[in-house]
């Protein structure tokens, strides 16, 4: 069962951070400022405000929101220590059954990417299977660092939305 919008406008502070704070990906400060801009219309309004106050963050907070995504099949799900959300959606693409040259094959493109952005390859998985995924990587290597971190941010707020759709019922 879900949340209401109703609810969720009438959360103390500390509650409305605690539900919303991973939304976007250990990032609690994105739900911290748009705490008082309650209440919201729907889910749909709360996702812009929150989109809304990631696009207006410094350039550095919004690398660092990149940064604390993790890796697709990486070192934090090899280890168990994704996120709840991170862990649902990465198995939902089937990223937990990959063989063991679709593992090396990944681990190399995120290495490659890293190396090159800066920050980990972020892709809203939801409806995606690991071929797809894998054909994304390989094409936003290509990309310039402004695109691509323009990409990057864009399928945050995917991500983002998609959370929200999860938490708060329609």
């Amino acid at each position: 069962m879900g949340y209401r919008i109703e609810d969720i406008n009438q959360c103390e502070e500390t509650r409305f951070i605690e539900l919303l704070g991973g939304i976007f990906e250990h990032s609690p400060w994105v739900a911290e400022l748009v705490y008082d801009r309650r209440p919201y219309a729907s889910r749909e309004a709360l996702h812009e405000i929150m989109a809304e106050a990631v696009r207006r963050a410094p350039q550095f907070q919004r690398m660092a929101l990149l940064c604390n995504h993790p890796e697709l099949a990486g070192r934090e799900a090899r280890a168990g220590n994704l996120t709840r959300d991170s862990r649902r959606e990465q198995s939902g693409a089937g990223l937990d059954q990959c063989s063991a040259a679709e593992l090396e094959h990944i681990q190399a493109l995120n290495r490659a990417y890293r190396e090159k952005f800066e920050f980990p390859f972020i892709i809203a998985v939801s409806g995606l299977d690991k071929r797809q995924i894998i054909e994304a990587m390989e094409r936003r290597l290509r990309n310039e660092q402004s695109d691509e971190f323009a990409t990057a941010l864009g399928e945050v707020e995917k991500i983002a939305r998609i959370r929200i759709d999860a938490l708060i019922d329609a």
